[in-house]
């Protein structure tokens, strides 16, 4: 009676080992599919931009103001102004003029603008940011050459200062759901051999008793 429970135990765990390993299979196939669909395509297409050295032209705070949401808590939203900064450079590359933004997110989010900030509630505090950037570009960076990013296709009139998608976004989007995938096919294929050889030396044993 003891050795039945004893089986029974034994084969209950190799049950949740397996159903740990396919659950952790089914979770990087998951993860491999919506990561691919929601970063490695963006990253891809941030690769493409070719490096260049930059100058720039000039920097100026203009009259139009753009709105921003900001959050105070939980239930708490709110739209505030923050002025809009253009810094126009020379790219060496296309040996043209373009507009220099922060990085790709932000281009998408305001293509007119260099910069947008974190929005605070204070439309005070996001002017003294922007014109903080103004100063940078204008005193601190002013003619020296520096590297920027651009994409002749699809956007020949800007360049970036940053790229926020790269080659490390493109391995953490296969890495993880890889090592998942391994892993949970390591553990079913050990909890299967497991059983197999557990069987087996069940078998032998009886031949040896009969």
């Amino acid at each position: 009676m003891a050795k039945i429970r004893v089986s029974y135990e034994y084969s209950e765990a190799e049950d949740k080992s397996i159903r740990l390993g396919l659950f952790l299979i089914v979770f990087g196939i998951l993860s491999l599919f919506i990561l691919a669909f929601c970063l490695l395509s963006p990253t891809l297409q941030n690769m493409q931009s070719q490096a260049a050295n930059c100058t720039v032209l000039s920097a100026r705070q203009v009259d139009e103001h753009f709105e921003c949401v900001f959050t105070c808590g939980a239930d708490c939203r709110g739209t505030a102004t923050y002025p809009c900064l253009q810094v126009f450079v020379h790219n060496s590359e296309s040996n043209s003029r373009a507009l220099l933004h922060h990085d790709e997110q932000q281009l998408l989010l305001n293509p007119k603008c260099s910069y947008v900030p974190k929005c605070e509630r204070d439309n005070q505090k996001n002017k003294e940011k922007v014109l903080e950037w103004l100063d940078f570009w204008t005193y601190n960076i002013s003619s020296q050459s520096f590297t920027c990013f651009f994409n002749q296709q699809r956007r020949p009139d800007d360049v970036l200062w940053k790229r926020s998608l790269d080659e490390n976004v493109l391995l953490h989007c296969v890495l993880w759901p890889l090592v998942s995938l391994l892993l949970g096919t390591l553990i079913v294929l050990l909890t299967v051999c497991t059983r197999s050889l557990a069987v087996r030396a069940e078998a032998l044993q009886k031949r040896k008793f009969s």
